[in-house]
């Protein structure tokens, strides 16, 4: 197996004033290049590990939490790490999705879980990723025999549990949590699952090619959004299926890795122009809204998103709430191996 790795030095990609300190945040912690396996590429110590890890995110108290304001929000009440990331992904849902800095933004949201895997609770490792072009393909119409969805070394099977709603997950690490951020008015509930083939068979190889072979950032990224993107969020399925609230299954992470292995894929094959080939619009198209039941994101954030208009360009922020890391740049985020993201796809 080999690295997608890049070719020349790191693009003078311009930045906002305060990426300074981010930029000096990173550098700090980029010492060695993770390199991220595919989760059947893992060891079964490597697997433990991880989960431990995961599970240790959803024991850690929060980080910064002496604002009162932002540890009890009209989301419910952040009572750790986990809470943090779900309630980041929440508060971002109408802002982050259906527009051009989706995938940088979710590129960064992946790199900060590493880390603070990494730092809160001692995980040695790289970031993995659910390999679902593969299992598509070796488990075509029985997505339950993948090791990822294993009892004892994966994320546990699917929902089937009914103690507190149907679909919970009775089974694997996963199967007692209990999660207490939600866009819908609920607290301490379960994780749930309903497995779908047809949705997962949406990250198919040719659909992926079809994402693969657009020239430029923007048709590529309504592409990715598309088939691969759904593929993983439906062949789960349960919480997973929510475009908000679905960062609450630990799943949710690995996706988004193979998706953003994929982009990084795309970005080398005509590298390094397309390290600065950006686009898309910055709010959601009117239809978009409705199909995912949102709000329209107001002036309050476009005021400081970086762009002067309605096109996302490399000078676009990233907001990273609650102080789990710093705000960088779609600029910052384009080099994988560059010293925030400081990633290397195994495949």
């Amino acid at each position: 197996m080999a690295p997608l790795s890049a070719k020349v030095a790191l693009l003078g990609l311009l930045a906002a004033p305060h990426v300074a300190a981010a930029s000096d945040y990173w550098s700090e912690r980029c010492t060695t290049i993770n390199q991220r396996k595919s989760w059947a590429a893992l060891t079964d110590d490597e697997k433990s590990e991880y989960i431990r890890a995961e599970k240790c995110l959803m024991e850690s108290d929060p980080i910064n939490d002496n604002d009162s304001s932002y540890i009890n929000n009209e989301y419910g009440k952040i009572q750790n790490i986990w809470d943090q990331f779900h309630y980041t992904h929440i508060v971002e849902g109408n802002y982050i999705h259906y527009t051009g800095q989706f995938l940088p933004w979710h590129r960064y949201y992946v790199r900060v879980h590493e880390m603070l895997l990494q730092t809160q609770c001692n995980y040695t490792g790289a970031h993995p990723y659910w390999d679902e072009t593969g299992d598509t393909e070796s488990y075509q119409g029985h997505m339950g025999d993948s090791p990822i969805w294993d009892a004892t070394t994966g994320f546990g099977g699917n929902g089937t549990g009914t103690d507190r709603g149907s679909d919970c997950v009775a089974t694997g690490p996963f199967a007692n949590i209990s999660l207490h951020m939600s866009s819908h008015n609920k607290t301490d509930y379960c994780l749930t699952r309903a497995w779908s083939q047809s949705d997962l068979n949406g990250a198919n190889s040719s659909n992926v090619q079809e994402c693969f072979d657009y020239a430029n950032y923007t048709d590529a990224w309504s592409c990715y959004n598309g088939h691969p993107h759904a593929a993983g969020h439906g062949g789960t399925g349960g919480l997973m299926l929510d475009p908000v609230d679905s960062p609450g299954d630990p799943m949710f992470f690995l996706h988004h890795a193979w998706l953003d292995m994929e982009y990084w894929k795309w970005q080398l094959a005509d590298y390094p122009a397309r390290l600065t080939d950006m686009g898309g619009n910055n709010v959601m198209a009117e239809e978009s809204l409705e199909i995912a039941g949102l709000s329209q994101v107001g002036d309050d954030v476009l005021d400081y998103d970086g762009d002067p208009g309605n096109t996302t360009t490399l000078n676009h922020n990233l907001y990273m709430r609650g102080n789990m890391a710093p705000n960088v740049t779609v600029g910052d985020v384009m080099e994988l191996n560059g010293t925030v993201i400081c990633a290397e796809y195994i495949y």
